[in-house]
């Protein structure tokens, strides 16, 4: 695939670039060892005021990187200078609270005397240059999440963005230059994926993290398990959206599409199965088709438009095959499901109800602006359809009864169950999967210590 920035509302090549060759990746992963040897010692405070301006250039390039990423990846303007702010906004929650979460922590007197010490203590040490593998969905927040922690522990990063962003990418690197960050503690890789893994079984590299597909996380993961390296996966979901009778129902249908079509579809925790107990299901359904059919529709550099293009054509035509195989087997489409004319590669707000266990769009991730939707008799039901999937990223139940929020609680098998609103992620709180939507986690204190030496400091009495 080449290192391209391809309009996905016109299919434009606006430019190109070369892939680097040995020479400069040899380079940049000397720099890469040479830069942690000295940041893994700065003060904490001092990553801290780098971070903070990090987060102020943000701030004040936001219009013209929210641009950069809608004309890159098709995704509404508006949601992409809203993402450029939660960059932002997550670049100093990491600055304000790293030193808190990794700091050393003291076993409790009784076992410290019980081990024969004098003293002992746990502390979190940074382990080196981390190489983290981003997708093009979120070209930014991605690529902060990983990048924010990692910089505040201790470590430097080396960044190989998807082929079909690398403005932004570039844009990252240049952002933690000007903030002042060390040279060579934040590098863009301008490399095609065959490029990976020669880089991963670099003894220089310490670590991966990877968002992005099931298949590139298998090889990713099967590299770096081959040289005893530690990865975070963050691969599909299918998320569930479960509608009990108890539910504001009007809300929740509003918030369905929403979730659904956030980020143009492309979204690993869009909810995408939409299961409604049979109660409520035809006023659910009512609502939310009338909801799907009211988007508009058009160029992701219009402020009105709510969903725009897909970021690729291979994009569109995966998921068109998707629709198209859940139709020809007995699936019902109650709006959407035709590919328009016109130039771009464009899809519109679909929704298919009928879904049976044998269609792939059961089985696998619609990554677009398409819901499928089921009716379920009850509780137990709910949570048996909701499960029936391969991945387990997040997870949305609409409910008021305490009862049964604690049985989705214990029973949904996913990352994150978020009750009566749409899954979003926050700086706070950790993010991540199970089964394979991969394993890890980032954000929160458990994102920054992945990338971490957790190391025990005893000493004799």
């Amino acid at each position: 695939m080449p290192i391209a920035t391809v309009n996905p509302a016109n299919g434009e090549t606006l430019k190109t670039y070369e892939a680097m060759g040995d020479e400069e990746i040899e380079r940049r992963l000397r720099l890469a060892e040479a830069t942690f040897r000295t940041y893994r010692t700065s003060a904490f405070a001092e990553r801290a005021r780098l971070m903070h301006r990090a987060a102020d250039l943000l701030d004040e390039d936001q219009q013209d990187i929210g641009r950069i990423m809608t004309t890159e990846m098709g995704k509404p303007v508006k949601q992409a200078r809203a993402e450029v702010a939660k960059c932002a906004k997550s670049m100093r929650w990491y600055a304000d609270h790293a030193q808190e979460l990794l700091a050393d922590e003291e076993p409790a007197a009784s076992d410290v005397k019980d081990s024969g010490a004098s003293r002992a203590l746990v502390r979190y040490r940074p382990l080196g240059p981390v190489l983290a593998v981003m997708p093009w969905n979120f070209p930014l927040w991605q690529v902060v999440r990983f990048a924010a922690p990692a910089l505040m522990a201790g470590n430097v990063g080396l960044l190989k963005h998807a082929s079909n962003v690398p403005q932004t990418a570039l844009c990252l690197e240049d952002l933690f230059h000007r903030a002042g960050f060390p040279e060579g503690a934040f590098q863009t890789l301008l490399i095609g994926s065959g490029a990976v893994e020669e880089i991963l079984r670099d003894e220089r590299v310490k670590a991966a993290t990877l968002t992005g597909s099931e298949p590139a996380g298998r090889a990713v993961a099967s590299v770096a398990g081959d040289m005893v390296k530690k990865t975070v996966l963050e691969l599909g979901g299918s998320d569930p959206y479960v509608v009990m009778p108890s539910a504001d129902i009007d809300r929740a249908a509003k918030i369905a599409v929403t979730a659904r079509v956030q980020n143009n579809g492309q979204s690993c925790i869009a909810a995408k199965r939409f299961i409604v107990h049979t109660d409520v299901f035809d006023a659910f359904a009512e609502r939310f088709v009338a909801g799907m059919k009211a988007l508009t529709v058009g160029d992701p550099l219009a402020e009105e438009t709510e969903v725009g293009p897909l970021a690729s054509e291979q994009g569109r035509g995966d998921l068109e095959e998707l629709v198209d195989d859940a139709v020809e087997s007995g699936a019902t489409v109650l709006c959407g499901g035709e590919r328009p004319d016109g130039p771009g590669w464009y899809y519109p707000p679909t929704v298919l109800a009928d879904i049976t266990r044998e269609m792939r769009i059961h089985r696998e991730e619609t990554f677009g602006p398409v819901a499928t939707l089921y009716r379920v008799a009850d509780l137990d039901e709910a949570v048996l359809v909701a499960n029936d999937t391969p991945f387990g990223l997040s997870s949305n139940v609409w409910t008021r009864d305490e009862g049964e929020v604690d049985r989705f609680v214990r029973d949904l098998e996913a990352g994150g169950v978020f009750f009566n609103g749409m899954t979003a992620s926050h700086p706070a709180f950790p993010f991540g999967g199970v089964k394979r939507s991969g394993y890890g986690r980032e954000l929160s204190a458990h994102g920054i210590r992945e990338f971490c030496n957790i190391t025990t400091v005893w000493h004799g009495a």
